[in-house]
């Protein structure tokens, strides 16, 4: 380390020398002669290496101050609200300039995506504005203790903003979150009834249920059931071997029942060979590292998943993220890192690496994976696709994006993907060429340290993917996947005609309703379980701060009755809460199913 000192300006650099150049002026006679610029004169400053002190010749020796060290102090509440104050008037501003100028914001060949006025973005800034200000005062009168019970001199394990965030806006609509069930997640489910007696701090059940349209579940093809071919096959397996290894795959945790998976997931991707895991988020985030570290190049899609971004932080590969769904951005991020090379050394990256998933599990987008294959090719980088919400969901069989965009399987090098939606399991796979999975059974953390699946998980995967495949002789696959085809459009083409601004492609089962408001996406979760409709409310931090929204998944198991009855509960609640965002014009011709 380097101790830094702070010299007069009028001391000129070449009076000033270290600790080897003083010591070798003074031993030496013969460099002294050589004349003044080597000397350690009476204006020579000399750091002593074992002490705390600067010599300054014609002055005494003069001691550092000793530096303080101060303890963080929160602002003042006074500040704190002159803070948010002084940029909610920039917003404000900013909003009145532009709704004189509109900014065109849209670019070539994206997906079109109404946004909201900017009155609308003003109000959610405000009553973000207003919840923090109430909480500050609140908590300059009563500071909230983070002290532990029983253990003195210990450090709050939870302070910061995270902390106020969850005491002061979580903390009043988290029963519309973490809510318990007590039935199979179907096309219909059982929500617990829960009540608070303290204004959010404790949630209690009244041990009555709510029956529910399930409108919340991954469950894509409808294969969450507690009756029918794969119930049976799993509890068969069950009864057999029981439903744990008690060990990981590099030890005594390989069954023949995980080979026959693994074979069985390869054949219905049109890859070589596939590996298994038993957790459908550690598959991205332990394997990552598998294949990236340090010299390596990431170009990541700005709303990949948490396992993604996880896992690509694991691997300490350099990661350059790009617009959402955005080719052109893409292409032009990856040819300026290829051509400059690393930022620090310059020199050429090991490897460069794409990564995006099929389906966005917030946006309801699908990638574009044709000009993804194009860029790849282009530049020599290899491809990871992230199947988890595509695959069973998209394509005429069920592949997934690549079976969608009719995409040759092995254009993508590296395919990802979960069993926990369309096939109503556990677990996730990678898929590829042989040489990377013999790779993965070697380096993966999942796959030396994670106990393997358990074997009625994978006989429920292998029977829901036989079925979809139609090898079990039935036309029941083609027929799910048809019937989830056709609800999707319905749902979402009538969403528009309500005037509800919706987000994603018309094929995704991701269906996201923007709401923008945190008080009305509460009232949108309550009200619709007042109604017997289940669904998933989103906001801050899993969105950007203006992106609040109800998520609705569909299924192959909603029926139109089922439909139509949450749809129009929907608007009713749309009404109810001023939700009906959409500017657009609306077709009032009737939506075949």
């Amino acid at each position: 380390m380097v101790a830094h000192t702070e010299v007069s300006p009028q001391v000129s650099p070449e009076k000033i020398l270290t600790v080897g150049e003083c010591s070798e002026t003074r031993g030496s006679e013969s460099v002294s002669s050589k004349g003044p610029d080597v000397l350690c004169e009476q204006n020579e400053i000399v750091s002593h290496k074992n002490s705390n002190h600067v010599a300054i010749a014609g002055s005494s020796t003069v001691p550092h101050p000793k530096k303080k060290s101060y303890k963080e102090e929160d602002c003042s509440l006074f500040v704190a609200f002159f803070t948010f104050l002084s940029y909610g008037v920039l917003l404000l501003v900013g909003y009145i300039k532009e709704f004189f100028v509109p900014v065109t914001t849209k670019e070539k060949d994206r997906e079109e995506v109404e946004l909201c006025s900017p009155f609308t973005n003003f109000t959610i800034y405000l009553s973000y504005g207003v919840l923090f200000f109430v909480g500050y005062v609140k908590e300059f009168f009563y500071p909230p203790s983070t002290k532990e019970k029983n253990r003195e001199g210990y450090v709050p394990l939870y302070i910061g903003f995270e902390s106020f965030y969850t005491r002061n806006v979580y903390r009043r609509i988290q029963d519309c979150w973490n809510r318990a069930i007590c039935s199979v997640p179907g096309a219909e489910i059982d929500l617990m009834e829960r009540y608070t007696p303290d204004y959010g701090w404790t949630i209690k059940h009244t041990g009555k249920t709510i029956r529910c349209i399930n409108v919340g579940s991954y469950n894509y093809l409808g294969f969450a059931e507690n009756k029918g071919p794969c119930h049976d096959a799993a509890e068969e397996v069950t009864r057999e071997v029981g439903i744990t290894t008690s060990s990981p795959r590099w030890e005594l945790g390989t069954m023949e029942i995980h080979r026959k998976l693994e074979s069985l997931v390869a054949e219905f991707l049109g890859v070589e060979d596939a590996i298994t895991f038993g957790m459908g988020f550690a598959t991205n985030v332990l394997n990552l590292p598998s294949l990236l570290g340090p010299g390596c190049l990431v170009l990541s899609d700005e709303f990949n998943h948490a396992s993604l971004i996880l896992g690509l932080r694991l691997s300490g590969a350099t990661v350059k993220v790009f617009q959402h769904n955005n080719p052109e951005d893409l292409e032009k991020k990856l040819r300026e890192a290829i051509v400059y090379g690393h930022s620090r050394t310059r020199r050429p990256w090991k490897k460069a690496v794409i990564v995006v998933e099929g389906i966005y599990s917030m946006e309801g987008s699908i990638c574009d994976l044709p000009n993804l294959v194009r860029i790849k090719n282009k530049y020599k980088a290899y491809l990871y696709v992230d199947e988890a919400h595509s695959i069973g969901a998209l394509g005429s069989h069920g592949g997934g994006v690549v079976d969608y965009y009719g995409v040759d399987p092995k254009e993508v090098d590296i395919h990802m993907g979960t069993f926990t939606k369309s096939f109503g399991a556990a677990g996730g796979y990678i898929a590829g060429s042989k040489d990377l999975i013999n790779h993965l059974r070697v380096t993966s953390h999942a796959q030396v340290y994670a106990s393997s699946m358990s074997p009625p998980v994978a006989q429920q995967i292998i029977t829901s993917m036989v079925i979809i495949m139609g090898k079990d002789g039935s036309t029941e696959g083609r027929r799910r996947i048809q019937q989830l085809s056709r609800n999707v459009k319905y749902f979402r083409q009538r969403l528009r005609q309500m005037g509800f601004i919706v987000y994603g492609h018309d094929d995704s089962p991701v269906v996201p309703m923007l709401l923008y408001l945190i008080p009305k996406i509460s009232m949108f979760v309550r009200e619709l379980t007042k109604r017997g409709v289940a669904g998933v409310g989103v906001g801050f931090p899993a969105t950007k701060i203006t992106g609040g929204r109800m998520r609705f998944c569909l299924s192959a198991a909603h029926t139109k009755e089922m439909l139509d009855k949450i749809l129009k509960e929907v608007d009713e609640v749309g009404y109810l809460t001023s939700s009906h965002y959409s500017r657009e014009p609306k077709s009032q011709e009737p939506i075949e199913w």
